[in-house]
């Protein structure tokens, strides 16, 4: 699938919304060099971006009507390094963190994509599960 127009995103998601997805590729584009993929959405999403290298996901960015999610999975030794960095992470993910399930390939962290995210937060959650590989 192509990429859709900003236009697109926003009408979907919202102008707030889609202001801090920006910046959230914005970052991440500028530490890592990454494929990216844009596809339908699964069930009501209607689209899901991710971030791959080496065939594993680094993240992804799901977008429905009025909601913009952006998922990062952590697995045993990430959740580990995560819980070592506790101090680091804002009471916004850290609650997120405690209230989220622990599955058989670890924790599937639906954050918000809202005004409250803070982006150097998803950064360094991010550097736990890969480091970045732009100079």
């Amino acid at each position: 699938m192509d990429k859709p127009a900003k236009s697109e995103i926003e009408a979907l998601i919202g102008k707030n919304a889609m202001g801090v997805w920006e910046q959230l590729e914005t970052a991440i584009d500028r530490v890592y060099e990454m494929d990216k993929y844009w596809n339908k959405g699964f069930g009501d999403w209607v689209y899901e971006h991710k971030y791959r290298k080496s065939g594993k996901t680094l993240c992804t960015f799901y977008a429905k009507q009025d909601v913009a999610t952006l998922l990062v999975i952590l697995g045993k030794t990430e959740r580990e390094k995560f819980e070592q960095q506790w101090e680091f992470f804002s009471e916004l993910l850290l609650a997120l963190y405690e209230s989220t399930k622990v599955h058989y390939d670890g924790k599937w962290l639906w954050i918000p994509i809202d005004e409250k995210l803070e982006v150097e937060d998803i950064l360094r959650m991010l550097r736990i599960k890969r480091r970045p590989n732009r100079k």
